[in-house]
């Protein structure tokens, strides 16, 4: 894009966002950490957005509408978050561009929305002594203890991660490799795909499926009302609206359909459905059916584990 080009999309999203925050914080809706700058988030997205494509190569911000990319922002600024901290990243679906989290913008909003002092996750191996309890409901570690031998990613049997806030509470979530592993399968980078980042990296995936789960869990106890809390639980919904969108946009044959009743009765009596419309229609059904499942799923943890390949750095 000319740098004129760029200025103009600049001035419908950026500029439009920075004013839609300011607003939001005028009227008190928004409050964020002493140590995050919306300002200074908004330059690092914009210098990051400069550089996204889409899956055919093509820049982002010539593919994706204003309206999604504004939209994008408006949801990482709202949460707080920052993509040069590695707290989320932008994906492009279509036309749609969607702001994702990742385990680390997870932790980030968990922390400013609960006050948790920290948020520590640890692998369980197996011939590891472990041992919880069921108080009032919540899980609570009694026993881990380990030893150096049973370091081994192939002895993996689960995971669990921890919440603690500074008056001594805490809340723990516990997760079985099974349990895992039918998380991996979800992500579009799960452990099937060839050089699986889950296969190369159990140890770490564990630990950022497990730490996901526990802040989503938490997180879906809080009061819906505040502004932030709407953007955290919608995300989840966002994204798989707009991948089912994508899909269907994809598979598309661009045929245009006469869907009165009377041409509908004409062309099913006249005309078997081509191959390409049946994979179109399985296609969205199929996906239609995914969205329908996610929606059943109150605690939104289909999207566990995001595509993590881009803050993969060990």
């Amino acid at each position: 894009m000319s740098t004129a080009q760029l200025a103009l999309v600049k001035r419908d999203t950026v500029d439009v966002v920075a004013e839609k925050v300011r607003q939001f914080q005028e009227r008190g809706e928004i409050h964020f950490p002493a140590n995050y700058s919306p300002e200074n988030a908004m330059k690092s997205a914009w210098l990051l957005l400069q550089t996204v494509q889409d899956k055919n190569y093509k820049p982002a911000l010539e593919t994706c509408t204003k309206d999604s990319i504004a939209n994008s922002l408006l949801d990482m600024v709202v949460q707080g978050l920052n993509p040069a901290k590695k707290q989320g990243y932008f994906i492009v679906y279509g036309t749609k561009l969607t702001f994702q989290r990742s385990y680390f913008g997870t932790m980030a909003v968990t922390k400013n929305v609960t006050g948790a002092s920290d948020i520590d996750a640890q692998i369980i191996y197996q011939d590891d002594e472990f041992e919880f309890e069921i108080v009032r409901s919540r899980k609570k570690i009694t026993k881990h203890k380990s030893a150096f031998k049973n370091i081994d990613d192939s002895m993996i049997i689960g995971a669990y991660c921890t919440i603690y806030w500074e008056d001594g509470n805490e809340y723990t979530e516990i997760m079985t490799m099974s349990e895992i592993r039918q998380s991996w399968k979800k992500s579009k980078q799960g452990p099937d795909k060839e050089n699986s980042t889950h296969n190369e990296f159990p140890g770490e995936m564990a630990k950022r499926t497990v730490i996901n789960r526990a802040c989503k869990a938490y997180m879906n106890t809080s009061d819906d009302s505040s502004l932030i809390m709407k953007h955290f639980k919608a995300q989840d919904e966002m994204i798989a609206e707009a991948e089912v969108e994508a899909e269907i946009a994809e598979h598309a044959n661009g045929e245009i359909i006469d869907i009165t009743p009377e041409a509908a009765a004409d062309k099913k009596a006249t005309e078997a459905p081509t191959a390409e419309k049946s994979k179109t229609t399985e296609t969205k059904r199929q996906l239609t059916g995914s969205k329908a499942q996610a929606g059943n799923d109150p605690n939104n943890f289909a999207n566990d584990v995001p595509p993590l390949e881009q803050e993969m750095q060990f």
